[in-house]
């Protein structure tokens, strides 16, 4: 695929990523005891799940633009709106996993209140909804490569690999969905099964992926790699 120097919307989206890790940082306070201390270590696995989101959320906005460098208008508007959905919900998800955690950390426990069926519901329908829109964001993005694939040059792989890339990223909005559909109408005794549901994005990928594979392989043996 098409390859380009740094752009200045990369650039900008690298600054704004950066600045939604450092809002991570930011966030933990510097500890003044030991008990401070403990508690500070005792969040570094929400710190770090965080922090991994965050960064498989970069590597695909930087798959994206080192593959097609598009730079229009609307690319512009959809990267947008995808960086203010990364910022707005760095608190969120922060709260999510030391939620998360508190349950089997006690030291946590004291940092973050317990919350009713209720709230969780209230909670997992907010993350829900962002998750649904950042992936449906990445799916639009990659839409409009397929659309201008002849004005990118693209080979018949390459636009296999878009599309089967645009899939999987509705294959995590798909997931979402059905997260927010557990959160919204399902009793709220149930409320703990909508981020559980998150786990389903293993199998779901890893069957989307093979079906892809085999697919792509018949592509290549059929001898597509030229436009």
């Amino acid at each position: 695929m098409p390859r380009h120097e740094i752009s200045r919307v990369e650039a900008f989206s690298d600054a704004v990523f950066a600045f939604a890790l450092t809002l991570l940082v930011v966030a933990l306070e510097v500890p003044d005891n030991y008990e401070q201390l403990m508690v500070l270590v005792s969040g570094f696995l929400p710190f770090a799940c965080c922090f991994a989101l965050l960064v498989w959320i970069w590597h695909e906005h930087n798959a994206f633009f080192r593959r097609f460098g598009l730079q229009d208008g609307y690319t512009i508007v959809l990267n947008g709106a995808l960086l203010f959905v990364v910022l707005f919900y760095v608190y969120p998800l922060k709260f999510m996993f030391d939620s998360l955690f508190a349950r089997f950390i006690p030291a946590l426990a004291s940092t973050v209140a317990p919350m009713t069926f209720g709230e969780l519901a209230s909670t997992a329908r907010i993350y829900s909804l962002g998750f649904v829109a950042l992936f449906a964001l990445f799916a639009l993005l990659y839409r409009h490569a397929y659309a201008r694939r002849d004005a990118l040059g693209l080979t018949p792989l390459d636009v296999f690999d878009a599309r089967a890339a645009m899939g999987h990223h509705l294959v995590s909005a798909g997931i979402g969905l059905v997260a927010l559909a557990i959160a919204t109408v399902a009793p709220r005794e149930l409320a703990p099964l909508s981020p559980t549901s998150f786990f389903l994005m293993g199998p779901a990928h890893y069957a989307f992926g093979t079906w892809n594979s085999r697919r792509r392989r018949a592509l290549e043996a059929r001898g597509m790699h030229a436009a």
